[in-house]
């Protein structure tokens, strides 16, 4: 399908009806073709691969129906001939690790295949090897056949990147008690003989229902924005307006802007850094947002923040709650940097703070750690928890503990002997803007804010013991851990030392840095953190906590007659759920946040936004101008395309492509460059002289910047596009390449392009042949001889090229084009000042361009389209230092485009596509064990 914009269509059924000669030498095995690196489990993802099932990356055979190649990513077709050894009724069974499916005809013809038996349909079914009985759909009926004919059969297999891969067939003879057998070599014989034919020959392969039943969904709703109908993909069919209507339009005007780098040394490797984005109107839905659950790089937040904290900083909840709960829920999700003490600060509070005899006890059982004092902490027995006495409060809070519990930071970790600087803890304020004193902290009524560790280092985590069996929150979902909102301790009224003073759980640790000295915990937990408590009394095998024996006893007759009554041990109270609760929340423009650099860090964020107000602006002092010189002649329809490169110096340039109405007449299409130049910018043309013809220095008397033609910004409409495309043993791709290339001249009717074939002596198909049999109005065949070499052959396929004023577009094989590819070179190639090089997305394992997963191509250039005479004045492609080996001649290349004085328009293109594809058997590689197979 050239023109995306919903599901695509499955392809036109091409049955198999008459089977090639067979002869006796076939018998003892069958062909197999294997589709390697594609991903997913379902025969359903099999019938999704671009090449299925014409156009297998290998071709072979195999001696029985029990193959397990060991490996992954992989889906195999087996086809032949099945030589029943008797007559009666046969059921057959298939197992496998995934998903297969078993197609058997009636008689030899392909067409006849009907699916007797299979595995799965999702990708997560899988069975043991010959495990042959696992589900009802394994085993077929039983089905009559004759010892005298052969029966066509398809066997189709998907493994995943997980289990034991294998897929076997059995069959057995439709008796009580007999178990399923392999069908072996003595009963099974090849389809044809492939051996001898070139991997572009595909006239031999059978099809069946087998090789299209379920593999597109006629009317599936589009997965991604981007794949939804947009004017912009068929305006290039509307006529364009006359050059003649244009001028006088705009006055002329130089165009120089400050950012073109003009003989400005920079270092190799440094364009990637000197190349601006253009800002789009209206929205294109260029943005992955089906990929933004594996990746938010889009909303410039920390992934650590995002995955413990999400979006809770952009919500304002409107029911004013519980004074205490809110000051701690917004310390814990309103987090503000002027909130949080600076190192020197936490140092000064935390050396304030006075360690209790309490305090002092260390957990687990260690020897008690003695204070600088010379005094040692004695345990206090267990008492009963105030919570008891309590009104119980529908919240999960950290008041339960009967007494304070040591806490430990994941994993006790061995005492240190070596001083090291502790772990960054960040403790809020009481108040912004003033410190709290020690007195204050240990009065107040609630510990302080809990503190957020904002490092990205692996910090251990603060673990409670808690009754086995929390409960959970069933109110939300969160991307990480669960948020639980905290209520304050209540304090506990006791006179003995070491008890708490609302001052936070005192927590006996052996510090990083200090064996004596002691901090409060303010460390927030989440559920996740959360292990049970041992209660007074329990103890591991082994330990002994000082509790008395019979106290522990009561505990454990108290927690069975909890457990008896249903009641969750440790006295939990189940946490409230407010439905009712609202919030207000601002409308967030994220784009706002982005710049016109060239973001290499996040793959998944679309073309940057023009705000609708500026370009609306620009289009009506156009239109204004456009009907001043013709007297309201045209109308417009709707503004199809706005794109903008600024510059803050001197002004900014737009490209408007407009939808017009003439009167009387038909929809035509503007599509021009203008510039809107700043009040007072002065601008000289590259050579120092003033531009012919010379512009009018007027300025208006309101002064707001004004619009004109820029000079020598002028795009053509039917400039020759040469594809250059070097390649070598990568047949199934150049059969895919020519005949989407045929496709974009059928539908667009655009004889305007050359197809430039370099070939380094494929082996696997006659690729000059296979240019004069597709359909195309230019094409060229050059042959190279040696390895292959992408930046010799690029260069090789440019020199062919006898007309300067042409445009070459550096091309890759694997590669889906829009429908409008021809327009958009052109319109962002001119000559002696634009370059283009479009960003490619780059479909992920398993991923087709009508269900694209994948990323954004950021960092490569090597689709580059140029000007010949602006090609040949940078130097070309550097065929001496990118010899062997490829990657980074796209990126030197730039570099001297760049410095060159030549802008290079970056923008990512709607359908434009990087085929996943296997790099195993590519050009110069070869397989460690050898085998009689044809590889493309």
């Amino acid at each position: 399908m050239l023109f995306p914009g919903g599901a695509r269509k499955p392809p036109p059924l091409n049955l198999t009806h008459q089977t090639p000669p067979w002869r006796e030498e076939f018998k003892g095995q069958v062909n197999l073709h294997v589709f390697e690196d594609w991903c997913g489990g379902a025969v359903g993802h099999l019938r999704r691969n671009l090449h299925f099932p014409l156009f297998p990356h290998t071709r072979t055979t195999v001696t029985k129906l029990a193959v397990s190649p060991k490996w992954k990513n992989y889906g195999l077709r087996i086809f032949g001939f099945i030589h029943p050894a008797r007559d009666g009724d046969i059921q057959f069974s298939v197992a496998s690790d995934d998903n297969s499916e078993f197609w058997l005809s009636l008689d030899e013809s392909p067409a006849a295949a009907q699916l007797v038996a299979f595995v799965g349909k999702t990708g997560s079914e899988w069975t043991a090897p010959g495990e042959f009985t696992k589900f009802s759909s394994q085993v077929s009926k039983p089905r009559r056949l004759m010892a005298s004919r052969r029966y066509y059969f398809e066997l189709l297999h998907k493994q995943d990147d997980k289990g034991s891969d294998h897929v076997e067939v059995g069959w057995r003879a439709f008796l009580p008690g007999l178990k399923f057998e392999i069908i072996g070599s003595a009963h099974i014989s090849l389809y044809t003989d492939e051996s001898s034919l070139k991997m572009d020959h595909v006239t031999h392969v059978p099809q069946s229902p087998a090789s299209y039943v379920g593999g597109y969904p006629a009317h599936e709703e589009p997965s991604a924005d981007m794949l939804r109908p947009d004017p912009r993909d068929t305006f290039f069919l509307t006529p364009r307006m006359e050059p003649l209507s244009l001028e006088n339009v705009l006055e002329p005007c130089a165009y120089a802007p400050t950012y073109v780098l003009k003989d400005f040394p920079i270092a190799r490797y440094q364009g990637l850094q000197f190349v601006y984005l253009s800002f789009i109107y209206p929205n294109d839905h260029t943005r992955l947002t089906h990929m933004e659950t594996e990746n938010k790089c889009f909303y410039r937040e920390s992934p650590l923040y995002l995955e413990r904290f999400g979006f809770y900083k952009y919500m304002k909840m409107d029911k004013e709650e519980d004074e205490e709960e809110e000051v701690q829920r917004r310390a814990f999700l309103f987090l503000n940097p002027d909130d949080f003490l600076d190192d020197e600060d936490e140092q000064e509070l935390l050396d304030s703070l006075e360690p209790s005899d309490a305090s002092l006890r260390q957990s687990h059982r260690t020897p008690t750690p003695t204070a600088s004092t010379g005094t040692t902490a004695t345990p206090t027995p267990p008492t009963t928890s105030p919570l008891d006495e309590q009104t119980p409060r529908h919240s999960r809070a950290l008041n339960w503990a009967p007494r304070p519990l040591p806490l430990f930071l994941g994993r006790a970790p061995p005492p240190r002997t070596v001083e090291k600087s502790p772990s960054k803890v960040y403790v809020t304020r009481v108040r912004p803007g003033q410190r709290a004193s020690p007195k204050a902290l240990r009065d107040s009524p609630w510990p302080p804010f809990p503190g957020v560790f904002l490092r990205p280092k692996p910090l251990p985590r603060v673990q409670l013991r808690m009754p086995p069996h929390p409960p959970r929150t069933q109110g939300y979902r969160t991307s990480g851990p669960k948020i639980t909102e905290l209520k304050p301790p209540v304090r506990a009224q006791t006179t003995q030392e070491g008890k708490l003073h609302g001052q936070g759980l005192m927590v006996p640790t052996v510090d990083l840095n200090s064996s004596v000295e002691t901090q409060p915990v303010t460390s927030f937990l989440s559920l996740s953190q959360v292990s049970r408590p041992q209660l007074p009394g329990e103890g591991e095998e082994g330990e002994d906590d000082g509790a008395p024996g019979d106290e522990a006893t009561s505990e454990d007759s108290e927690e069975e007659e909890e457990q008896a009554a249903g009641r969750p041990l440790g006295r939990w109270r189940e946490d409230a759920i407010d439905w009712q609760r609202t919030f207000s929340v601002g409308a967030m423009d994220f784009e706002l946040l982005r710049s016109d650099w060239n973001d290499l860090r996040c793959n998944v964020s679309g073309n940057l936004q023009l705000p609708e107000a500026e370009a609306v602006d620009v289009v009506a002092q156009y239109m204004e101008r456009l009907n001043a010189r013709h007297g309201g002649r045209f109308s417009l329809l709707r503004i199809v395309n706005v794109e903008k490169r600024r510059d803050s110096a001197r002004g900014s340039r737009f490209l408007l492509e407009l939808e017009l109405q003439e009167r009387g007449g038909g929809r035509q299409r503007l599509s021009e460059y203008v510039f809107l130049r700043l009040p007072g910018a002065r601008i000289g043309d590259e050579d120092g002289e003033s531009p012919e013809p010379p512009p009018a220095p007027s300025i208006r008397s309101d002064s707001r910047p004004e619009l004109c033609r820029p000079l020598h910004l002028a795009w053509r409409q039917d400039v020759m596009v040469h594809f250059i495309v070097p390649v070598k043993n990568q047949a199934r791709w150049v059969v895919q390449f020519l005949a989407d290339m045929t496709a974009l001249h059928v539908h667009t009717g655009d004889s305007h392009f050359n197809i430039i074939l370099v070939d380094f002596e494929s082996e696997d198909m006659d690729v000059e042949r296979a240019l004069r049999a597709a359909q195309l109005p230019r094409y060229q065949y050059l042959r190279r001889t040696g390895n292959f070499e992408r930046s010799a052959g690029l260069q090789t396929g440019v020199d062919a090229v006898e007309d300067p004023s042409s445009i070459v577009f550096l091309c890759d094989l694997h590669i889906h084009f829009p429908p409008n590819i021809l327009d958009s070179i052109r319109k962002h190639c001119v000559e002696g000042k634009l370059a283009f090089a479009p960003v490619v997305m780059r479909l992920g394992c398993g991923s087709s361009p009508w269900n694209p997963h994948g990323y954004w191509e950021v960092n490569g250039f090597g689709l580059f389209g140029i000007y010949k005479s602006d090609f040949d004045r940078v130097g070309g492609m550097n065929t001496e230092e990118f010899r062997d080996r490829w990657g980074g001649e796209d990126w030197e290349l730039l570099d001297r485009v760049l410095q060159a004085g030549l802008e290079v328009e970056r923008l990512r293109l709607r359908h434009f596509y990087h085929h996943y594809h296997s790099k195993r058997g590519m050009w110069a590689t070869r397989s460690r064990k050898g085998a009689r197979t044809q590889r493309s």
